[in-house]
């Protein structure tokens, strides 16, 4: 297992060399100039080339990809064009209000998806069953902006139960009641995704009822809880397991338009920030940031397959 994992590790650095080169260059393709976007329109042509020269956008792409590359190996992701403060510490800044969401958020995506995906399940074809799909199809075909504008609209503006935008940090303050903030964006991050792990755990469960092995257990009288938590979803788990994973780099992935809708200081809205900037440094960094966590959780869930089902051996 553990030359699996190294070999597995190794085998990033060629994806990472790659994911780069593409980032890079595809940023550097998006319309506009960052020296004239800080200027202004009213700017001369001598000013904006002497901050292009400052910056290092005069130079070939391929000299600024060299130098760029060559920091990142140093752990320097170059400084902010906008905030002329290391990208680093612009990131981290936002970082608190992102963590948050995606981790609640797939705490929510896990409480009601898997349950639900259960019960519809073990209820197949039941007005239960039928309810339970209905309601997934519904959450998965809702856009994402719609629901979060619709949700702030019900309990912000007419009930008045929880803020509609901003998140004041838990870290600075020591208040957990900050969390309130969060339930919205929470709620409207989760709902597509749990419709897919409902309909998910449910379909990878139907598949397993048909096995041999729960027949007999059924046949030997085994109690119907029990067929279907150590039988069915216990053997059913792998698929399951593998979206979650993609669903939390998903969850981290949605917080742009979560965070936008909501006005929340988050990684996800400073992306939108930095494409409308023209930031360079700061979209490349957090792409490819998003880029190394889908491959380490892509890790991460192989290496489950073998705690979860024993006959799967990595080597």
């Amino acid at each position: 297992m553990l030359y699996y994992i190294l070999r597995r590790l190794l085998s990033l650095l060629p994806s990472l060399f790659i994911m780069s080169v593409l980032v890079f260059s595809f940023i550097h393709l998006i319309p506009g100039d960052p020296a004239v976007i800080l200027l202004g329109d009213q700017a001369s042509p001598a000013q904006v080339a002497e901050l292009k020269v400052s910056l290092g956008l005069d130079q070939p792409i391929y000299v600024q990809y060299l130098k760029w590359a060559a920091a990142v190996l140093h752990g320097d992701f170059g400084k902010s064009v906008f905030f002329s403060q290391p990208v680093a510490e612009v990131i981290a800044g936002r970082t608190e209000t992102s963590v948050c969401i995606a981790v609640l958020s797939f705490m929510l995506v896990l409480l009601i998806g898997i349950p639900i995906g259960i019960v519809s399940a073990a209820k197949y074809n039941s007005k239960l069953d039928q309810f339970f799909s209905g309601m997934s199809m519904f959450l998965a075909s809702v856009p994402t902006f719609w629901l979060g504008l619709n949700l702030m609209t019900l309990f912000s503006v007419q009930f008045k139960l929880l803020p509609s935008s901003g998140f004041p940090s838990i870290l600075q303050s020591g208040d957990l009641t900050n969390l309130r903030y969060l339930i919205l964006p929470c709620l409207t991050l989760a709902a597509p995704n749990s419709a897919l792990i409902i309909r998910l755990t449910r379909a990878s469960m139907l598949d397993v009822f048909k096995e041999d092995y729960v027949r007999t257990a059924r046949a030997k009288g085994l109690h119907e809880l029990k067929v279907v938590m150590l039988h069915v979803f216990r053997n059913s788990l792998i698929a399951v397991v593998s979206a979650l994973g993609f669903t939390f780099v998903g969850l981290v992935a949605g917080t742009v338009v979560t965070e936008t809708v909501f006005s929340l200081p988050g990684v996800g809205r400073l992306v939108v920030e930095s494409v409308l900037r023209r930031d360079y440094p700061v979209i490349q960094a957090i792409i490819l940031f998003i880029a190394l966590l889908y491959m380490l959780i892509n890790l991460l869930v192989d290496i489950s397959y073998a705690w979860l089902d024993p006959r799967i051996r990595h080597g």
